[in-house]
């Protein structure tokens, strides 16, 4: 094991075992980047990871810009679409002249999509210092831009995650029925979920169109969506939410993520069938 290799272990509080696992799991991504880094020569390499909360999304963009880099002797950086969400003060006046449930950060039409996009763009081109906006989730907010990373020169490879990565809008006649309570008692009138499909069919495919692989980390169903969210909240220093809340949050995210788990899997480049306890069982992609 290299520094590398062990300063991601610590990272992520891992075990060292993690690392035979994943390279087994993900030696076709591995493969196919090394493939396309030889034939784009200094082509910047865009992966897409789409994945539920807690499902291990940010970890496995970790290992791959680790190993790559290491492997290639290229600049890697990860981004998650989490660190894109509207300001806290964009996000109350959304609230405000759309619908109340915008204030809460997490569904398409809470992110600035074109930050996002000018952030890939900028590393990309790697004519001057990009910032890297970072978001403060203990203070619903973005950390202030001193406390940013500012990455330069050319970057080789970009991983981007997020729990709707790659996500398709749903037909309208789909939204009429709510599908938990607080689409029912909060959003009675389909406003919000309306404005939230409606985003994502805008400029979100936008971004999504720019990665060059999409690869999914499949949770079971839903319900096990709740779980593994209270195990991710318990590994914080300061949790931020008590079990009641984030079963009221994680309804946010039901529609669409029921969604993806139903429709994404026929299209993604590379599909890995997480079990109740996170471990990849069924590894699909191109050499599969």
């Amino acid at each position: 094991m290299n520094t590398a290799q062990s300063d991601f272990l610590q990272r992520n509080q891992l075990p060292d075992n993690y690392l035979e696992q994943a390279q087994k799991n993900y030696k076709s991504v591995l493969g196919n980047f090394a493939q396309q880094h030889l034939k784009g020569h200094s082509k910047t390499r865009i992966i897409a990871i789409n994945g539920s909360q807690g499902s291990g999304k940010s970890t496995a963009a970790d290992y791959l810009c680790t190993v790559i880099a290491e492997q290639h002797n290229i600049t890697t950086v990860a981004l998650s679409l989490d660190d894109f969400y509207l300001t806290k003060a964009e996000r109350l006046k959304l609230a405000q002249d759309v619908h109340p449930l915008l204030a809460t950060r997490g569904v398409p039409g809470t992110h600035d999509i074109d930050l996002a996009i000018a952030t890939i763009n900028g590393l990309i081109a790697a004519e001057s210092p990009t910032l890297v906006t970072r978001f403060d989730k203990s203070s619903d907010d973005r950390f202030p831009a001193q406390q940013c990373e500012t990455i330069s020169g050319p970057v080789g490879l970009i991983v981007l995650e997020g729990w709707c990565m790659g996500a398709r809008a749903q037909k309208q006649t789909e939204l009429s029925d709510p599908v938990n309570q607080l689409e029912d008692t909060e959003d009675s009138n389909g406003v919000w979920r309306n404005y939230v499909n409606n985003a994502l069919a805008g400029d979100y495919q936008r971004l999504f169109s720019m990665a060059d692989t999409l690869c999914m980390l499949r949770a079971p169903s839903f319900d096990t969506i709740y779980k593994w969210r209270l195990e991710q909240e318990s590994k914080m220093a300061r949790p931020l939410m008590n079990e009641t809340e984030i079963l009221g949050f994680i309804q946010y995210y039901q529609r669409i993520t029921e969604h993806c788990l139903q429709e994404m899997p026929s299209r993604v480049d590379y599909l890995f069938q997480l079990d109740e306890n996170r471990q990849i069982n069924e590894p699909r992609g191109r050499s599969h």
